[in-house]
């Protein structure tokens, strides 16, 4: 799972990088980008609960195979159809929509898995070497497939993308999981449904997802549409967008080696002022700043994105039964994709009637209300770690 996992991120910093930049080439249009991009997160949206039962249902890691081929595939067409120049607007979006799709059901499946790997005292730990594994690939991949998409073509790195996904199934193929976690009969809406009492009946569950529902629409939206354009003016383009998603990565390996050891107590409290790290670099790209600046800035972001990431798989492969865990991933994602298309259609068309500059210091401010909001809720601020099980001895009676 791990050299899967790392491989195929290693293939998707490729794709990050260089569909922005196929679809600046093809048009030069901010809002064609982010109606690419929303194109892959609908489907995600819409198939993510699906995918959160199925990954209940079947042995998870064959649900992150037949995704991975899936993806694999679609991301070979999209190279195909670069490479022989008849690309359309239209054709990368619905390719994107197939991506988006498969991952609807890759995520929950990934997410679940963990808890059958490893036992609970290792979980922050295990979930720390996975996102380092990934972190890892990504300073390397986004660095390189700026270099190589410059000298090349985004072609390319679509290319390797694809390649990716098609050695992450084979490896993924390999695993053998216990079967002791079996889901009894029961029909979709049933298995709908006891997701749901699973999510609503946490506080702290809901309201951080409501919270996400915003920062990944302003974020994702100002970064993945507004980034590249920035970095097209001001940052010596593919080259120093490579750069800055490196710098991030740099970021998320440092906080994924500080989680290795470090066990906050209040994870939830940690978590969130942690996602607070990333709106520096929001405004640092609206200025925008020197390129070392917004260097040092993306690297804060990703220590903070990585702060919240290990605590919050933490804590919900602590507080949500394995046998839930991947339909209750999956209204997490739900919540938390669900206005991602909005903000990435409605990046580009904002920044052209108001400008670059002030979307972004906009998006910072949202941001910022959003998660400090979260604040407000007790749960948040006061739901502990569990210690480890101690198994008790029977006691042996005095012989009289």
């Amino acid at each position: 799972m791990f050299g899967a996992r790392t491989i195929s991120f290693v293939g998707s910093a490729f794709a990050n990088v260089a569909l922005a930049f196929a679809v600046l080439e093809l048009t030069g249009s901010k809002a064609d980008l982010g109606y690419v991009l929303a194109a892959r997160t609908v489907p995600m949206v819409v198939f993510s609960l699906v995918g959160g039962i199925w990954a209940d249902r079947l042995p998870r890691h064959y649900v992150m195979v037949g995704s991975n081929l899936i993806s694999g595939a679609s991301q070979a067409a999209i190279a195909a159809l670069l490479f022989f120049g008849n690309a359309q607007i239209w054709e990368l979006a619905a390719l994107a929509a197939v991506n988006g799709a498969s991952a609807a059901f890759f995520f929950p499946a990934s997410a679940g898995i963990i808890p059958q790997t490893v036992p609970e005292p290792l979980l922050q730990q295990a979930n720390a070497i996975l996102r380092l594994g990934r972190n890892g690939s990504v300073i390397f991949g986004s660095a390189l497939a700026g270099l190589i998409v410059a000298a090349t073509s985004p072609t390319t790195g679509i290319a390797v993308d694809a390649a990716s996904f098609l050695i992450a199934a084979w490896l993924t193929a390999a695993m053998r999981l216990p079967s002791s976690l079996k889901m009894e009969k029961s029909t979709f809406l049933a298995d709908l449904s006891l997701g749901w009492r699973e999510f609503a009946s946490r506080a702290w569950l809901w309201t951080i997802v409501l919270q996400f529902a915003v920062v990944n629409a302003v974020e994702q939206g100002s970064e993945s549409v507004l980034g590249p354009v920035v970095a097209k003016e001001h940052y010596h383009g593919a080259a120093g967008w490579g750069l800055i998603a490196a710098a991030q990565a740099v970021g998320l390996v440092v906080g994924g080696l500080m989680f290795l050891r470090a066990r906050p107590q209040r994870m939830l409290l940690v978590a969130t002022l942690g996602i607070l790290l990333t709106v520096p670099f929001l405004f640092g790209l609206a200025i925008p700043l020197p390129l070392a600046s917004v260097l040092v800035l993306s690297f804060a972001a990703g220590l903070g994105i990585e702060t919240f990431g290990v605590l919050w798989d933490t804590t919900m492969q602590q507080e949500i039964p394995q046998d839930r865990l991947s339909r209750v991933y999956s209204y997490d994602a739900l919540g938390s994709f669900a206005l991602i298309p909005l903000g990435l259609a409605a990046a580009g068309p904002i920044a052209e009637v108001v400008g670059t500059r002030a979307t972004l210091f906009a998006g910072g401010v949202i941001s910022v209300t959003a998660t400090l909001a979260v604040l407000l809720v007790p749960e948040v601020r006061g739901l502990r770690r569990r210690g480890p099980v101690v198994p008790h001895e029977p006691a042996v009676e005095a012989a009289v």
